[in-house]
């Protein structure tokens, strides 16, 4: 797919070390796009911008925790100061704990939210004060098909994804006055390492693909996992001008999982 309207913008991806982020920062890169990328994964983070590099593309390394609001605030200065304005903005940093909720943690549950709902709020918080004065600029986020159908063991997760969405709509209704859009990409079950570790052994993706009625969780009616490659490409249609008159949007990528439900 190409993009070439992207390119010499700058982009800051979190998530970006593993799964759909690390796909979708070689995407940008390959565009032309200047990524900044924040990891939690220190070490995984700068394995994988060590390798854009050698590569040719402009990719920035910046280990952090997107729950710091500090830590995200000096990046996001450093961003703009130091490689140039931040244009785009894609939150894919996200957990996943499950487990019943008699036994769930409190620990787990911070964390769960801290991660997937408050990080996305510090980062997009950061980012749009410095495009609300240029008014221009584009926010996705990554949600879930958790956040519009119950799921057991995933109380956690799908209320924060859930969160995440709302907050995502709501700043995109903020910003739209300055010409910034704000959507939503939301992923059914897809081949990343997050998605494998529910699984309990090698049939997991068909099971997925069949569903598990003792579960209440339908199958996928398209028959197929979605590769990370089909989430950054619904990403980079909320990126380009292709969508320029989209917001507040929510594209459900799960190959029909949640029979349509958003």
């Amino acid at each position: 797919m190409n993009f070439q309207e992207l390119k010499g913008k700058v982009a800051l991806v979190t998530g970006g070390a593993q799964g759909i982020g690390r796909t979708l920062v070689e995407s940008l890169a390959t565009q032309g796009v200047k990524v900044a990328v924040v990891d939690y994964n220190e070490e995984q983070l700068n394995l994988q911008v060590n390798r854009f590099k050698e590569q040719g593309f402009e990719v920035f390394a910046f280990p952090a925790d997107v729950g710091d609001s500090m830590a995200i605030d000096a990046i996001v200065d450093t961003v703009e100061s130091e490689i140039g304005p931040i244009e785009m903005l894609v939150n894919v940093a996200g957990i996943l704990s499950s487990g019943p909720i008699q036994t769930f943690s409190n620990q787990d549950w911070a964390r769960t939210f801290s991660i997937n709902t408050t990080g996305v709020f510090n980062v997009s918080r950061a980012i749009s004060r410095y495009m609300i004065p240029r008014k221009k600029g584009s926010i996705v986020t990554v949600g879930s098909n958790a956040a519009s159908v119950p799921r057991i063991s995933m109380a956690a997760y799908a209320a924060s994804k859930a969160a995440t969405v709302m907050f995502t709509k709501c700043l995109g209704l903020e910003l739209a006055e300055h010409g910034i859009r704000c959507n939503i990409v939301s992923p059914g079950s897809t081949d990343t390492d997050m998605q494998r570790s529910l699984w309990t052994d090698d049939n997991g993706a068909e099971m997925m693909i069949k569903g598990m009625p003792d579960s209440f969780k339908v199958g996928i009616p398209l028959k197929k996992i979605a590769q990370p490659q089909n989430i950054v490409s619904a990403i980079l249609f909320f990126l380009s001008e292709q969508s320029n008159h989209i917001t507040m949007s929510n594209l459900v990528v799960d190959g029909g999982a949640t029979l349509g439900a958003s």
